[in-house]
């Protein structure tokens, strides 16, 4: 098993659960291969543990053989059998061997595991307050992937109202703690060889297992994404399939539209070719829980409050890549037909990189901020922003903005390239800042974003505020201190 790194935080929070007086009923939810089960594995490393997992939704799954499932997976953890015709039961028989002692007991998948039954939920209920919350030292954790069927069920139900202790949503993993995947080489490997691979993994810790640090970031990325049978290859139907079962066509549509770039709601639905309903609402509602979506709202500047306008942004760095790059190219990964050297010769690679390299600085916005010296309780808004185009003003976009109290704006250019960035960003920064329309009070902070060094001409120009080298973030974290 490759070694558990990061989550100090996430393993903080789940072992101040030891010190209360009283049991524990948590949730744990994040997208796919985000790493809810390993943690949750590593937290039970000293107590006694009982992990189950629901079935995946494949045809022809009911509400019987959960149960039937549920109760062999008893059997194998040393449980005694019970006759799998009622969750009560089932619940029932577990907690007798939960009464004392610290203990963990994981339902992972839950909306797998009861999604079937519309008793399920119910039971669990009676199941915590009649029996399992008698064990102040118990901890149970219902775990899933499917966030919306989370929410909806059971953080939004009467039935579990001041029963959550924790709702714990695992989001990627920051870059300094991603740098650790490349350990012991990851002092002798180039930034920029590593942001190739981030770019396309993201800081999703399944992904980052995979890489080979002695190998090339291009072939690297070979192994995963243009070979048949590798991992990134199969990832994508798999995640759809499992997360959205019958309904994963719908879905697949929406992320595909928005692997070219941020929309507007109705330009997704005219492209969809469908008219704006509740249901393709919920569709994007859904993606954006489950951690593959976000909606970014554009602010008014003059009093910094989000505004009516919104647009829905792929943030999921491996779904672009694949609607992008691989499942363009599948028929010649089945044949074995793509050669190494042709994943970074792809038409438009350098624009994809861009947009995927766009993504992994805002996912690590806050080190941005510590970096440029503001604390969040200064930060107004933040996001990438937009600005429509109507009589009164210009069509305007940024890769990054920060609004704080203090009436500054630091505009962000970011810029992924094997080049050193040339005086043509100031003209391109300097073009936006025109357009942008914003109160007179306001000063507007250039800042650079970039990985391969900016050529002297930029610094002896003073344009950007601040310059900085993305390749800073991936410092900072040693692996010595995972678990």
């Amino acid at each position: 098993m490759a070694p558990f790194i990061g989550r100090e935080v996430e393993m903080e929070r789940l072992t101040a659960l030891l010190s209360k007086r009283s049991a524990s009923l948590i949730v744990v939810r994040g997208r796919r291969r985000i790493g809810k089960s390993r943690l949750l594995a590593e937290f039970g490393k000293e107590m006694k543990s009982f992990f189950f997992s629901g079935m995946p939704p494949v045809p022809k799954m009911n509400a019987q053989l959960q149960r039937e499932e549920f109760a062999n997976q008893m059997q194998r953890t040393g449980l005694p059998g019970v006759k799998p015709d009622d969750w009560g039961n089932l619940f029932w028989a577990l907690s007798k061997h939960t009464e004392k002692g610290k203990m963990l007991v994981v339902l992972d998948e839950i909306s797998w595991m009861g999604g079937k039954d519309p008793t399920f939920l119910g039971k669990l209920k009676t199941a915590w307050d009649m029996h399992f919350s008698k064990n102040s030292q118990l901890v149970i954790a219902l775990c899933g992937s499917i966030s919306s069927w989370i929410e909806e069920n059971i953080l939004s139900s009467t039935g579990f109202v001041g029963r959550i202790t924790l709702d714990l949503v695992l989001e990627e993993l920051p870059l300094p703690v991603c740098n650790a995947f490349w350990h012991p080489k990851e002092k002798r490997i180039a930034a920029f060889e590593k942001f190739k691979l981030l770019s396309i993994t993201g800081g999703v810790p399944r992904y980052l297992e995979e890489i080979a640090p002695e190998l090339s970031a291009e072939k690297n990325i070979q192994n995963l994404c243009f070979t048949r049978g590798g991992l990134l290859v199969r990832e994508f139907d798999e995640i759809f399939s499992d997360l959205f079962s019958r309904r994963s066509g719908s879905y697949k549509e929406i992320v595909t539209i928005l692997a070219d770039g941020s929309k507007e709601l109705p330009e997704i639905c005219k492209e969809l070719k469908k008219s704006r309903g509740g249901l393709r609402n919920k569709y994007l509602e859904d993606l954006v829980k489950a951690g593959f979506v976000q909606r970014d709202f554009a602010w008014h500047l003059e009093n910094g409050k989000e505004g009516k306008l919104s647009r829905y942004r792929l943030s999921d760095n491996y779904l672009r890549f694949y609607l992008k790059c691989i499942s363009r190219n599948l028929s010649k990964i089945e044949k074995g037909d793509f050669s190494n050297s042709l994943s970074t010769h792809l038409p438009g690679w350098e624009s994809i990189m861009d947009l995927q390299f766009e993504n992994l600085v805002v996912h690590n916005r806050k080190t941005i901020w510590r970096l440029l010296g503001i604390v969040s309780d200064e930060v107004v808004m933040d996001g990438p922003f937009f600005q429509k185009l109507t009589k009164r003003q210009s069509g305007c976009q940024v890769d990054y903005m920060i609004q704080t109290r203090f009436q500054n704006l630091y505009l962000c250019e970011v810029k992924f390239s094997k080049h050193r960035i040339d005086k043509k960003v100031i003209d391109e920064m300097e073009e936006k800042r025109m357009r942008l329309k914003m109160p007179r009070q306001f000063s507007i902070r250039p800042v650079l974003i970039h990985v391969n060094g900016v050529e002297d001409s930029v610094v002896d120009e003073r344009y950007f505020d601040k310059v900085i080298d993305f390749s800073q973030l991936l410092d900072g974290f040693s692996p010595g201190n995972s678990s």
